[in-house]
């Protein structure tokens, strides 16, 4: 046992991957160096190149098809073998240093592994029939003690990519009671990443249990109800709401849907987003503005350009920016100065009073400003004040705050 254990520290020492950043297409447990082998034989057979290496923080042997010392080339190369179809699931792994493993002594009895046996990340493309298989482990084999499904926890957040979580057993059947779920939100256009939330709603009683972000692994919430349907809708900035069907209980008979797929320990869940069109409103929610004042904050640059580029991708776009506000009053409006400065309470900013529609006018037309000033046309973006008379919540209730939003209709497109 002894000498297996030093023999398997020994092969990871050759393979352990140096700094850079890998397009990695599988992945196996540490004890596993033969099926990595052996996939990566496949792929070479079928004419596309790939290596194996090992990761020593996580423990892994991947399969890579590629390396690259410049993380955004890395990410654009993910980005073209996705949208060629290639690996479906590839995904860029960040070696950030050559650290050596954390157990170095060979003399020290390895301890056995669980006895799952994980399959590929992707099974696309040139390589379809890999023999690989995973080994499920039978429900009265898996004692509640040895891994209790609350205890899983989701992959810690990256911010260049999310990797794949760690791998866990598998229980039979796989439920979203002791399985994680990958939420996808992409352009289904140019199979971007994008960023937003997505609401998880029980079905049955039309009721929102919460509200979580996009291309992470999480842990989907028990409705409680006799069908454990659940309902996910997205939310993205620009892009019309996606709706998508998801049981608690049977999850793996939704894998016969198109947008559900099962990949080794976690389900893939694929929302394959549009563009709004003519007709469509999108709310700028996270565009804030200074107590009375046309002025953003700071923080809200991070949509204002996911406006930009909206309006940069298609030449033909015209908007118009709808203005809200929680209330009627009439009182205090704080315009911008002469500096233009659209995000900083600077000297020389005006004061000036009115009402709530002349308020709510005055920010929209502070991003039609901003929008002009990164040179989009001014006669492509239009604004209407409403003051208070579109609000979506009591004036008084703990949302309240959402009823100050400025709303993006798409006129033409």
């Amino acid at each position: 046992m002894v000498l297996s254990g030093y023999r398997q520290h020994a092969n990871a020492q050759e393979h352990i991957l140096p700094k850079g950043n890998y397009l990695v297409v599988a992945a196996y447990f540490s004890n596993q160096e033969d099926f990595a082998q052996r996939y990566a034989a496949k792929l070479n057979e079928s004419g596309r190149h790939s290596t194996i290496g090992f990761d020593a923080a996580r423990k892994f042997y991947y399969v890579y098809v590629d390396q690259y010392s410049d993380f955004n080339e890395s990410v654009q190369q993910m980005l073209k073998l996705r949208k060629e179809g290639q690996f479906d699931n590839v995904w860029v792994r960040v070696i950030k240093d050559g650290a050596e493993p954390t157990a170095t002594t060979a003399t020290v009895e390895k301890k056995e592994e669980p006895a799952v046996k994980t399959i590929p990340a992707s099974t696309n493309g040139a390589v379809k029939n890999e023999p690989v298989k995973t080994e499920l482990i039978k429900k009265e084999e898996v004692k509640p003690e040895e891994v209790k499904p609350e205890e899983v926890k989701p992959a810690p957040a990256v911010t260049e990519v999310v990797p794949n979580p760690p791998a866990k057993p598998v229980y039979v059947p796989q439920t979203l009671k002791n399985t994680q779920v990958f939420l996808s939100l992409y352009n289904m256009t140019n199979k971007e990443v994008l960023d937003g939330d997505i609401e998880v709603v029980d079905t049955e009683r039309s009721r929102l249990i919460t509200k979580v972000k996009g291309n992470t692994y999480i842990s989907l919430p028990n409705p409680g109800t006799k069908s454990g349907q659940l309902t996910l809708i997205s939310n993205v900035f620009g892009f019309r709401k996606d709706q998508l069907e998801l049981n608690y209980k049977n999850t793996e008979a939704d894998t016969l849907k198109p947008y559900v797929a099962l990949v080794g320990n976690y389900y893939m869940v694929n929302f394959g987003l549009a563009r709004i069109h003519k007709g469509d409103i999108s709310t700028l929610y996270n565009v804030y503005f200074y107590n009375d004042a046309a002025i953003m904050l700071p923080e809200s640059k991070y949509q204002l350009n996911s406006l930009l580029n909206l309006m940069q991708e298609n030449p033909k776009l015209k908007i118009k920016l709808h203005g809200h506000t929680n209330g009627n009053g009439h009182g205090k409006i704080i315009y911008m100065g002469p500096s233009k400065d659209f995000f900083t309470l600077t000297n020389d900013v005006k004061n000036g009073s009115g009402s709530a529609k002349e308020l709510s006018e005055a920010r929209a037309n502070t991003i039609r400003e901003w929008l002009i000033a990164q040179g989009i046309s001014e006669n492509r973006v239009a604004v209407k004040g409403w003051g208070g008379s579109r609000m979506i919540h009591d004036k008084n209730s703990t949302h309240a705050r959402k009823n100050i939003r400025v709303d993006v209709e798409v006129l033409e497109d």
